[in-house]
């Protein structure tokens, strides 16, 4: 099996487990077995995919800061390291689904 067929399958299992409920990377890497760094990198694509095939759709629950509630982050597909209001680290991560 080549990378391309393996990466395939990879975001065919995230993409099956975001159809069946919500979830976080962490989650998604438990699940499919990757790194959560790699799930990241998964969801974009995944989100690209089901964006544009039209019948389905891809929502992401911004990434949340536990200690000022800030969640305009720039890029919600993406676990950011602190706030950029009051620089906590006490990021809850993003919750992503596709309906």
């Amino acid at each position: 099996m080549s990378e391309s067929d393996s990466d395939a399958t990879t975001r065919q299992r995230i993409t099956d487990a975001l159809r069946e409920a919500p979830r976080t990377a962490s989650e998604l890497s438990e699940t499919v077995g990757i790194p959560r760094s790699s799930a990241y990198r998964h969801l974009r694509h995944v989100a690209q995919s089901v964006d544009s095939g039209g019948e389905e759709r891809f929502l992401v629950a911004p990434p949340e800061c536990r200690e000022c509630g800030f969640s305009a982050f720039d890029d919600p597909v993406n676990y950011p390291s602190r706030c950029p209001d009051c620089r906590s680290e006490r990021i809850e991560e993003a919750v992503f689904k596709i309906e």
